[in-house]
């Protein structure tokens, strides 16, 4: 990896020569750099988190850009994530992601694409433009790993995973390769097919692990000491009963938990509170009513991160981590993989002129 004042001396050169430019890398690119496997990741998620708690960066909230409204998805806009990350490594960018909840079965694509910019925080100059589809995916499954180190029983081994597309993929992908401990794994999609396919999938890349596709998602869900949920779901379906003792939900997908879970909860987590009470999602839903607030959340999962907040106490608690997703994590995996394709001497230059 290359050091951050050679990396910052590089990049003013840049941009006061004439001719600046940027790196391309596409989704091969990204993955021949190791980012299709969970390691890079964990890590850029834990320090970026750790700066969050620190406050060293900027975050502006994420406009969301729907243009169907009136009979729209939940999951069909696009979102413009901009942030700067502090610190002694510091960057600026951009991640611009659509989404469209029917691109898979109606057009064959992966549901959400996007691009992301890296800008030089002293010239500001884009230094950098990377696919986003893999990053955004792995990131999201790092943070649940993170989370999963500080709010998952110690030595869980049984997975309960709710929607079956590439985010559920990445998410068993980066728990298996992180917690090798676990034994079994709970899927259910309402295309059954699809769950079938991952079990598929993931049986051949971890043999060891025993894959099982219930017929429901209460099943599934029960069985699970460690949850994710991976769906598009516009309205909440699981209530609190379904829950054992000791889970750990992570909600990825932010709309599947009922209201009365966050209020049951033993412990209540977010990334970022700002970002999370907002969109009419379940929390700002539960916040306009009375119900919920700043004061019961427990902690951002970066005051955990650094020790500020306890985690999980005991082995009964039931704990919700609801990770909207933050700017600064797709900007500071990004830019990790930036400093790798420079070392590596990877991808595609591009003047800007």
């Amino acid at each position: 990896m290359i050091h951050a004042t050679n990396q910052q001396n590089a990049l003013t050169n840049h941009a006061a020569s004439h001719a600046p430019s940027l790196l391309y890398l596409n989704r091969e690119a990204i993955a021949s750099l190791g980012g299709n496997t969970s390691a890079l990741y964990v890590e850029a998620i834990a320090e970026v988190l750790a700066k969050h708690a620190r406050g060293q960066y900027v975050q502006p909230l994420k406009p969301y850009l729907r243009t169907d409204e009136k009979d729209g998805h939940i999951a069909d806009r696009i979102i413009a994530m901009p942030a700067h990350v502090g610190g002694e490594d510091s960057v600026s960018g951009i991640k611009w992601i659509g989404s469209k909840h029917d691109n898979p079965e109606k057009r064959g694509l992966e549901r959400a694409s996007g691009l992301i910019i890296l800008n030089d925080p002293v010239s500001r100059y884009p230094i950098a433009v990377m696919e986003a589809g893999m990053i955004s995916s792995m990131r999201t499954a790092a943070v649940t790993v993170v989370a999963a180190r500080h709010l998952a029983k110690q030595g869980f081994a049984t997975v309960s995973c709710i929607g079956c597309g590439l985010i559920a993929r990445r998410q068993l992908q980066s728990l298996l390769e992180q917690f090798p401990q676990i034994q079994s794994v709970h899927l259910f999609d309402l295309h059954e097919k699809a769950a079938r396919q991952l079990a598929q999938d993931m049986a051949e890349a971890f043999p060891a692990v025993a894959f099982a596709v219930d017929r429901s998602a209460e099943q599934a869900i029960r069985q699970g000491e460690v949850v994710v949920t991976c769906t598009v779901a516009d309205q909440p379906y699981i209530p609190f009963e379904w829950l054992q003792k000791g889970a750990f939900v992570s909600n990825v997908s932010i709309m599947d938990l009922h209201k009365e879970v966050f209020i049951r909860a033993d412990k209540v987590v977010v990334d970022d509170w700002e970002q999370c009470n907002r969109e009419k999602k379940v929390i700002n839903q539960l916040v306009l009513e009375g119900k919920f607030s700043r004061e019961r959340l427990h902690a951002e999962l970066g005051e955990i991160v650094i020790g500020e907040k306890c985690g999980r106490e005991t082995d009964e608690e039931i704990i919700i981590l609801n990770p909207m997703g933050m700017a600064v994590e797709d900007i500071a995996c990004a830019q990790k993989m930036y400093q790798r394709a420079v070392e590596l001497g990877v991808g595609l230059p591009l003047s800007l002129y």
